[in-house]
Formats: C-alpha cells, structure tokens, sequence
C-alpha cells in the first residue's frame, strides 16, 4: 500500500497549517504562482478537493471535461466567499479528507480502481499520493517563495516528501494527455530523477494506435537520458518551471525534447 503517501500527505498539511496563521489579510490576495489564482484561492481548491473526498458531490454532465477547468469552476465558486469561509471549508474538511485516505489503505477497497475524471484511474490506496502531490506542489512551488508570493521558508523536502508525490506524477503520466503525449515519444527515453524522492524510470512508447506511452521501473537500456532533481521535476512537470532550466539530456536531445515540450501532468 501506499502509507508512505499518507504520512507524506500529513506532513505537508501540518507545515501548510503553520504557513496560515503567518499570512496577513492583504496577502491571500495576491497573485499566487498557479495562473490566474490568488493566494486565497490555492487554499479554496485544496477545501473543495478535501470537501469533495468527504463528501462526494453527484455527477454533473454540464461540468468541464478537462480537469484544470474543473478545479478552475470549483474555485471559481468560492470567489465570492470570505477569507475565513475559504478558510473554514479546508481546516474542516481536510483532517476528515485523511480519514477517508487512510481508510483506502484498508484490505480489500485498497486495491479497487478509482476513475478520477480528468486524470485517469487509479488503485484506491493511491489516492493518497495525489494528496500529498498536490498540497506539496501548491505550497512549496504556488504559495512560497521564490516561486510564490509568501515569503516564508520551510525546511527543505526530503525523501519521505517528495516520494509519493513523484510516484503519483509518473502513475498519471501515461494517462493525464492521452494521445497528445503518446505521439511525442517515438523511442524509449530514461528520467532520472536524483535527490530526495529520485527515481529512474523509462518511458516506453506505446505498442499500437489504441494503446498508451508506458513508464516502468528501471533503466531499459534505452541510449536517451533525462536528468533531473526530483524536487525540480514536481515543478518542470507540472509546466510550474520550463523543463530546460532543470533537465540535462544525454543521448539525442530531439528524442526527449519533444516529449518534454509536451509533458504537462496536472
């Protein structure tokens, strides 16, 4: 299972719980580096993701497809609330959004598959590591600075941070983009990943038209390499940073270049 992802999640929430009270009225006004959210609003999408595990809203046809516009309409909806009611709605819902994360580490709904609409499917225990994922990502690279506006420092991650976060990152990479990213990878091409939470993993084009890119554990033998921290890859991935300022390529730069130019895991 993925306790490791629950503990990482935990941590994250803690250190962002610290963050809070530091932040003047002024500040959750400014613009965070997520485009087009204010600091107030990183904090809405992490209540309304929280409120939506605990309590799961029934479908709605007329919702966005893409993903990022449905976080966008979810946030959108808390525009006209106050500071404190944004607030309220994430210090109420997450503690009870750990529990329903803990309870999916349980035999036998652990190993169940989750369509997360936008994002793919899922084992239900790792579900966990999209938590810790996005409260690592939104706090570390939207909300802090140098990336951010606040300027507030936090120790730096370390492995047990940073690993589920890039576990749930390279599970969603062949799903997130479908077909847009299939086409970008020709031949097999290696991330290595260093640091706190590094990894080395290949991606391996897909075996057919109806099929999808594959990443598997491990260096194939594959002749082309990207390096980079993990840490940075939470940043370049997610298009927070260009993956040029961060990723050393080895073998033939074309190859990787574009599957890079396109990668953008939400």
């Amino acid at each position: 299972m993925t306790r490791a992802g629950l503990e990482s999640a935990r941590v994250s929430t803690v250190q962002l719980a610290d963050v809070v009270p530091q932040v003047d009225e002024s500040a959750w006004e400014l613009p965070s580096a997520c485009s087009g959210w204010r600091v107030i609003d990183v904090i809405a999408h992490l209540g309304a993701l929280a409120h939506e595990a605990v309590e799961p809203p029934a479908p709605d046809p007329s919702w966005p497809k893409n993903r990022e516009r449905y976080h966008d309409l979810r946030v959108g909806e808390r525009r006209g609330w106050s500071h404190d009611e944004v607030l309220d709605e994430w210090r109420r819902f997450t503690p009870l959004q750990l529990e329903v994360l803990e309870q999916g580490q349980q035999a036998p709904q652990a190993d169940e598959p989750v369509v997360v609409p936008g994002l793919g499917t899922y084992p239900r225990h790792l579900l966990a590591n999209t938590m810790a994922f996005n409260v690592l990502c939104h706090l570390r690279y939207d909300l802090l600075a140098p990336g951010g506006p606040l300027p507030f420092v936090l120790p730096p991650p370390d492995d047990a941070l940073v690993a589920p976060a890039v576990e749930f990152m390279l599970a969603g990479l062949p799903q997130m983009q479908g077909h847009e990213l299939d086409a970008t990878v020709d031949e097999p091409l290696v991330l290595d990943l260093t640091g706190p939470g590094g990894t080395t993993v290949t991606v391996l084009p897909a075996q057919g038209p109806q099929e999808h890119l594959s990443v598997v554990p491990g260096d194939t033998g594959a002749t082309t390499h990207v390096r980079s921290t993990a840490s940075d890859f939470v940043s370049w991935g997610t298009t927070r940073t260009p993956w040029r300022e961060s990723c050393e390529i080895t073998g033939a730069p074309a190859i990787a270049e574009q599957f890079l130019d396109r990668l953008n895991i939400i």
